[in-house]
């Protein structure tokens, strides 16, 4: 079946979907499944966009509200994660995965389903290592920490993802797994963004968390977004064992939404079961693994580490068994199915009636509670509730919370890993925002492809095969991680090289609740592309 890829498409569903009828017309292919790997802005009224974390003047309400409401129905079934640019209170509301509209299906803050007997696999958002370990407690209305912590990966996702044996066929994440520069044309990488030199030089760019899924999922495709750059790489992967065949990953990062002739190059053909519906499914092994996990669930701000072979858990493995999976069919009478449940939660954008005031809300998604009960899981935002109830925890959104998060910034705590950089680099991904000048830049530009001559095949563009060192490797047991997601540089038409030792050791901290920081800093990748108030960045 043929599957199209897109990249940020930063809500414009109707420009998206217009140019896969565009391709359909001119070169007569029609794409079976789209998936999106993050940037989603599942953006439904005035409330989400205050959800978002960009600068108020990139607060678009762009087209997908026309989607929800019913006025349009997507093409072709959209299945995407999320990433550091979304409605995160849309998006919290389904954190098992969803439909956000009809034919749009949500992955959660991690998931796996099956289309056609394909595996997809998914993690949303972007690393940061002090909020690896917290659990998922923020809550809407978001102040200026939690608006951006919403979007961090837990390592408790991390967790659930590495406990999947069958193979996987295709995975998403939006930043970049560490290390996968090193498995494609990184001389033509760092001519397009040369910017990211003194990351990959140190390898440092990327998300440590989905390296490591990578080196455990060994997927057949990995696609991710975020850096605004498209990218291909091939990585072969060590076996672990004699009996073990070879196993290798075709990657592919991509540019935001782009014209038709770009989007030609991102559809792939994959294997399938001819035999299998045209259904979305729940994955038996995946749901059986969200059972086996389900009291590692946390909704609280405090960090811990997830069961590991160290003497101080009882219990460490919870990969599942074929009998639990086996248990899972029988519970869904062997239908896996995903019911089309989608339901309005929230009032949708009237372009004739503007409500600039309306305020966000912490909703319970009906899907979530009826998903959650059918499997017997913990309903994360029922959990929430109870904690702001029962005044426990940060959970509770207040007012004394904010205080004390302005005053004393995200903590850095001891992290798995050794380095916060990741989108956590020393220009730091996840500070990527919106064009500051409106436009697109020339795509042509930007594009980093292994073969110019055969850049939609894989099969001739992944030509620079190699495997992965020891010395590359991700292990979870590092001890702490360091400070470098202080070190911060704009791009533009030179690199800012000046910065002293003062600022760079300064920890970042929250805001007054007009984004007035204390310490201006400049930071930017690309300056010509991504510019915005610092204020209003990603701390």
């Amino acid at each position: 079946m043929k599957v199209a890829v897109a990249g940020c498409c930063h809500g414009a569903l109707d420009k998206m979907y217009e140019t896969l009828e565009l391709l359909q017309r001119r070169h007569n292919v029609r794409p079976d499944l789209l998936l999106c790997c993050g940037d989603f802005q599942a953006v439904r009224n005035e409330a989400d966009l205050r959800c978002m974390a960009v600068p108020a003047k990139y607060r678009h309400m762009q087209t997908f509200y026309r989607y929800y409401s019913g006025e349009k129905k997507a093409p072709v079934l959209t299945v995407f994660i999320g990433g550091n640019h979304e409605a995160s209170n849309h998006l919290q509301e389904l954190p098992y995965g969803g439909w956000v509209a009809p034919n749009i299906y949500y992955l959660g803050y991690a998931g796996v389903v099956r289309f056609r007997g394909v595996r997809i696999g998914g993690i949303s958002g972007i690393f940061k290592s002090h909020d690896y370990r917290k659990g998922h407690f923020e809550c809407p209305p978001y102040n200026q920490q939690t608006i951006r912590s919403a979007y961090h990966v837990r390592n408790i996702e991390v967790f659930k993802l590495k406990q999947l044996k069958r193979p996987i066929d295709i995975f998403m994440s939006h930043d970049w797994p560490r290390s996968i520069y090193h498995y494609g044309n990184k001389k033509q990488l760092l001519k397009m963004k040369s910017f990211f030199r003194q990351e990959v030089e140190s390898n440092t760019l990327g998300s440590p968390a989905a390296s490591e899924l990578l080196q455990h999922l060994k997927p057949t495709y990995w696609f991710s977004a975020h850096l605004h750059v498209k990218f291909a790489a091939f990585m072969q992967h060590e076996t672990n064992s004699k009996e073990e065949l070879p196993k290798a990953t075709k990657f592919l990062a991509l540019d935001k939404c782009l014209p038709h002739r770009d989007f030609l190059q991102q559809i792939i053909d994959v294997e399938h079961d001819p035999n299998a519906g045209d259904s979305l499914e729940y994955d038996a092994e995946w749901i059986a693994i969200l059972k086996a996990t389900n009291n590692l669930v946390n909704v609280t701000p405090s960090c811990w580490n997830m069961p590991e072979k160290n003497g101080l858990h009882a219990k460490w493995d919870y990969s599942v068994t074929e009998e639990a999976i086996k248990e899972v069919l029988e519970e869904l009478n062997h239908d896996l199915k995903i019911p089309c449940n989608f339901t309005l939660t929230a009032a949708c954008y009237d372009p004739s009636k503007p409500q600039k005031n309306m305020n966000p809300v912490h909703t319970i998604n009906p899907q979530t509670t009826e998903f959650c009960a059918q499997f017997g899981l913990i309903d994360i935002n029922d959990r929430i509730q109870q904690a702001k109830e029962e005044g426990s925890g940060r959970g509770e959104c207040e007012e004394e919370e904010e205080e004390e998060m302005d005053s004393t910034g995200s903590a850095e705590e001891p992290s798995e890993y050794n380095t916060d950089n990741s989108g956590l680099s020393s220009f730091n991904p996840d500070e990527i925002m919106l064009d500051e000048e409106g436009g697109d830049e020339d795509l042509s530009t930007c594009s980093v492809d292994p073969s110019p001559d055969h850049p939609p095949e894989f099969s001739t563009s992944f030509s620079d095969i190699r495997i992965m060192p020891d010395s590359m490797a991700v292990s979870s047991d590092d001890a702490m991680d360091s400070n470098n997601e202080e070190l911060e540089k704009s791009g533009g038409s030179k690199q800012v090289e000046e910065k002293s030792s003062t600022e760079r050791s300064l920890k970042r901290i929250g805001g007054d609740e007009n984004g007035n920081s204390g310490v201006k800093k400049i930071k930017r990748r690309n300056q010509a592309i991504y510019t915005a108030e610092i204020a209003d960045e990603d701390k």
